[in-house]
């Protein structure tokens, strides 16, 4: 009787308040925000029992250790739900539902959106807190950029669709993130290494370059509906995704150099 007597004003709470259509934006953001702490917390203890090399890097590496999981685990997370709300969910499905896809949302988009949000307003602290270490004036645009986009998304609605088909190129962030782990040990010239460049080369080609061409494909076949859109959210569809292809394309070249330079020493 006791555990019931608190059980139904918990339940309450949850479906009356926190998941409630108007609150699910915020309470997702602190849910993210929360996952990146747990995350980053739970590094650091395993990754101090796992890995030997651990204790003894500098203390700024251990930071950048622990901040490269949170993204990790973020860039997982957001690629299987946008994955899924692009290729898969009906809600965008031009055949399944009436009304334009530019105005379509659910509560799982909303929070999912809201989560990525928390994630990036506690990546972007902790890179201008520790600027530059953790990254430099580059990233704080592509951060920013992803803030303006991703929180206008989910407070309004407006441009779900163009939103997770941006952050499928999140897919890419483990992949660079390996790489960065397996030099910090001294496992640059290892095997491992190199497939994960070769990885990192394809993944990048097809989530930051043919994706985004797709993206522009679709805005021109629905620019009917695009064009319906407030004109904040309509800057947005066209500047944020523009601006990100101009980097992914700048990030690319980088990437191919790099990789050459790799093989041509195994030769």
């Amino acid at each position: 009787m006791g555990i019931k007597s608190y059980q139904n004003p918990a339940e309450l709470l949850v479906k009356e308040y926190l998941l409630a259509d108007s609150f699910i934006p915020y309470t997702s953001i602190i849910c993210g925000i929360c996952a990146c702490k747990m995350v980053y917390d739970l590094t650091q203890l395993f990754s101090s029992v796992y890995f030997k090399s651990y204790p003894s890097l500098p203390k700024i590496q251990r930071t950048e250790w622990s901040n490269r999981s949170i993204s990790t685990f973020h860039a997982m997370f957001i690629t299987a739900i946008s994955l899924y709300f692009v290729f898969w969910s009906n809600l965008y499905s031009d055949n399944q539902y009436a009304g334009m896809v530019t105005f379509r949302s659910s509560a799982l988009s909303t929070f999912s959106l809201g989560a990525s949000v928390g994630y990036f307003l506690a990546d972007l602290g902790m890179i201008i807190w520790f600027y530059p270490s953790l990254g430099g004036m580059e990233y704080v645009l592509h951060h920013l950029l992803s803030l303006a986009a991703v929180a206008y998304s989910m407070l309004t609605g407006e441009g779900q669709l163009y939103t997770f088909m941006v952050l499928i190129s999140e897919t890419t962030t483990p992949g660079i993130n390996l790489r960065w782990y397996l030099d910090t040990v001294g496992m640059k010239r290892s095997k491992a290494y190199l497939v994960n460049g070769v990885v990192i080369f394809v993944a990048w080609f097809v989530a930051r370059v043919l994706l985004f061409m797709y993206l522009f494909y679709h805005i021109y076949l629905h620019y009917d509906q695009v064009k319906q859109m407030h004109s904040y959210g309509l800057l947005l569809i066209f500047v944020v995704p523009s601006v990100l292809s101009v980097m992914n394309l700048f990030w690319f070249g980088k990437i191919i150099r790099g990789l050459r330079k790799t093989l041509a020493k195994r030769q």
